[in-house]
């Protein structure tokens, strides 16, 4: 699931573009559902598999040791697997990855890990060396020492860097790959944890600098003092060398929120301001700021994301349409407010306007950055990105120019800091090697940092953007790489994959093991961009939220047909694959086409929507997915449950649920009863539980790569 508070739009755009009907059917397409008996025995509303959502009890963890013994037992005996490990483990421990750099005060620092440091090292150079590709690392911190050290399971989830002179560190470490984290100061010069520093104990928890000697913490400062999401709502202001209890109470939300977290802003003119991000849904919030009379809420509108400071400017990004002041404003604009204003007339704000998208036109989710000076977008267009640089222009607004990158890629922005104009992007796609650049943002420059070298043989194969027809009459884009030359009426081994949820766009990028292993061995690889994510804004995600969720399910399918159709496969070639709203959505398509697809990869899932809201942060997806509360919403979700619709006497594929004990986002709990009830059916299945890795999946190089290995084994043994 996705971390955060997102939302967004662009209806009447998408509706005069044809993409999104003004009439599209609500509900789900019930004719296109097998109708098959419950079991005989259980009544509907029993759940005879409760005991397997008691995560780390004897029974249930002596349930899943057998459940791993037998899919390992099976899938690593198979004459693939070994091979398909060994090149899954050399694409992961490469040496050959691009070192990401974080830019901080200057020196650029790179979280690596590799068959040398299983858990990583955090290491740092100079910029010009960096740039200069002769880096010559010094190691800052050795994760895989201190976990050995400490006898714990170190995951690396971050470091937070105190303002100028940026050296003094909160670094974030999961045990086991969680997403709580305990929280250690660590400075960067000496490199070592910073005595009698701030230290916050295992949790889910935020902070924010507000000085060098001073934070602001969300975090439960009472034992279960959390959301029913499971976050914190409590922000208090804790000073250096002083205990947890002295901490001095800031802002207090409702254990009905989802979360409460602090936001610290700077931009490279010298303005600062703390906020507190009170996210009353995943996709609702109301940010406070500290005026001359306290605390004060900025009059916004609830669907709203803070995207930075620039020129003592607020940057938000609207997800829904807003009209203030005599002005009007489009879903998915980008607007600025005078950071003054804010704090002396915080329910008066006068916003201008910096973006509003054209049709087809989206703001990438996570795509947008600031640096000293300058505001940075990324704009898809039909699911294609492109990097936007908007200069303050003091009254005459913004001037806006675009960075010199290649076309009909994936750009991603890597790292800026407000020190500088420098901004790192990445460009990628199917089958383009990632490419780091640098940019001079206030020059409009870029050039190469490095290259990816290929990491598989694409020669043979060519990406095409199709798009399917869905029940609705929507149309439905989609990418594909398939072999140049198809071989006329023979189905190819396909693999179909999607997400379609909380505005995440599923954007086409350089995959090394979807190339080395499925590409490379003659496989066709498809993309299914469906409604519920953020390829064309707003509107794009709210046509699949909620009761109306069955048109994502629709899309995926008719993305399914189309392949069917064409002659690029068919059912028994056809596979899909998706990781948790993706494998929920694994799971609908299982339920609900089940002589569809012949292979079924189903990770970290969603999968029983009647309790997904008492399970780890499920109550903090009520507003993607609905709440059982609501009569309505509840039949909806009974409905489209994967849980509850397994039905007896249904030829369904063997799947392969893979999912984590560590996760405590989604749960092990839904994957868990899934293949229990499937077992109880006497149909086939593969059921993988790690022990280690959260919602990620694998807490170290050797771990993802087996479960890798696991999931592909599987996909060959049912397409190829």
């Amino acid at each position: 699931m996705t971390s955060g508070f997102q939302a967004v739009f662009l209806a009447a755009a998408l509706i005069a573009a044809g993409l999104v009907p003004a009439t599209a059917v609500v509900g789900p397409s019930q004719a296109q559902r097998t109708v098959a008996q419950p079991i005989p025995g259980v009544r509907d509303d029993e759940d005879p598999f409760l005991w397997l959502e008691q995560v780390t009890s004897p029974r249930a963890l002596a349930w899943v040791h057998r459940q791993d013994e037998r899919t390992l037992s099976m899938l690593q005996r198979d004459p693939r697997y070994p091979n398909l490990y060994r090149e899954a483990l050399a694409i992961e421990e490469s040496r050959d990855r691009i070192a990401y750099p974080s830019d901080i005060g200057g020196a650029i620092y790179n979280f690596w890990q590799d068959a040398h440091h299983v858990h990583g090292i955090w290491r740092r150079t100079d910029l010009a060396a960096y740039l200069a590709n002769q880096p010559g690392w010094t190691t800052v911190l050795d994760l895989d020492a201190l976990a050995a050290r400490e006898n714990a399971n170190w995951v690396w989830k971050g470091a937070d860097c105190e303002p100028s002179p940026h050296r003094d560190c909160l670094l974030s470490l999961s045990n086991g790959g969680e997403d709580a984290v305990t929280v250690r100061e660590f400075d960067v010069q000496t490199r070592r944890f910073v005595r009698n520093g701030f230290v916050l104990a295992r949790g889910k928890q935020s902070t924010a600098w507000v000085n060098r000697n001073t934070l602001l913490v969300s975090r439960a400062w009472q034992p279960g003092e959390v959301t029913a999401s499971g976050y914190p709502y409590d922000v208090r202001l804790l000073q250096r060398g002083r205990p947890l209890s002295s901490a001095v109470p800031v802002f207090r939300g409702s254990p009905s929120d989802v979360a409460v977290d602090p936001l610290a802003l700077r931009d490279g003119a010298g303005h600062e301001v703390v906020l507190i991000d009170r996210g009353v849904t995943f996709f609702t919030s109301q940010y406070y700021i500290q005026t001359a009379h306290g605390w004060r809420r900025l009059d916004l509108p609830p669907k709203i994301d803070v995207g930075g400071l620039v020129d003592g400017r607020l940057i938000l990004h609207l997800n829904q349409a807003w009209r203030t002041g005599g002005s009007s404003f489009a879903p998915d604009s980008v607007v600025a407010v005078s950071l003054k204003d804010a704090r002396s007339t915080p329910g008066r704000l006068q916003p201008t306007l910096v973006f509003a998208p054209g049709p087809r036109e989206a703001v990438e989710s996570g795509g947008i950055a600031t640096t000293a000076h300058r505001l940075i977008l990324v704009i898809l267009h039909n699911v294609r990105g492109r990097a936007l640089v908007f200069t303050p222009r003091g009254a005459d607004g913004w001037s806006r120019s675009t960075l010199p990158l290649p076309d009909n890629a994936t750009v991603n922005v890597v790292d800026t800091n407000t020190d500088s104009d420098l901004a790192f992007l990445t460009v990628t796609g199917l089958l383009m090697p990632t490419t780091l650049y640098v940019a001079r943002v206030d020059e409009g420059k870029t050039r190469v940092v490095r290259s990816l070298p290929p990491q598989f043989d694409a020669s043979r194969d060519v990406v095409e953007q199709d798009w399917a027809t869905s029940r609705d009459g929507t149309r439905v884009p989609y990418f594909m790489v398939r072999p140049k030359r198809l071989r006329a009426a023979i189905p190819q081994p396909t693999l179909l994959t999607g997400y379609g949820g909380f505005a995440v766009p599923d954007t086409p990028a350089y995959s090394p093991i979807i190339g080395k292993l499925w590409l490379e061995r003659g496989g066709v690889y498809v993309i299914a961009n469906i409604r519920g994510g953020g390829e064309f804004g707003p509107a794009w995600h709210e046509a699949a939220m909620t009761v109306h969720r069955q048109r994502a399910y629709d899309d995926f399918y008719a993305v399914a047909k189309d392949l069917v159709t064409r002659g690029i496969t068919d059912p028994r070639h056809l596979g899909i694959s998706g990781a948790s709203n993706g494998g929920l959505l694994m799971g609908v398509e299982f339920t609900q086409h089940p002589d569809m697809y012949n292979a079924v990869d189903i990770g970290v899932p969603l999968l029983d929507m009647m309790r997904y809201e008492q399970i780890a942060a499920g109550a903090s997806w009520v507003g993607e997915y609905g709440s059982v509360a609501n009569p309505a919403q509840r039949a909806f979700l009974r409905s489209i449950s994967p849980y509850q619709n397994l039905r007896s006497g249904v030829a369904y594929p063997e799947p392969f649920i893979w999912t984590t004990t560590k996760d405590d986002r989604v749960g092990p709990q839904a994957a868990r009863k899934f293949a229990a009830k499937l077992a109880a059916m006497h149909v086939p299945y593969f059921f993988y539980e790690e022990t280690a890795g959260g919602h990620a999946a694998g807490a170290n190089l050797k771990e993802s790569a087996q479960n890798i290995a696991l999931q592909f084994t599987y996909l060959m043994r049912r397409l190829m």
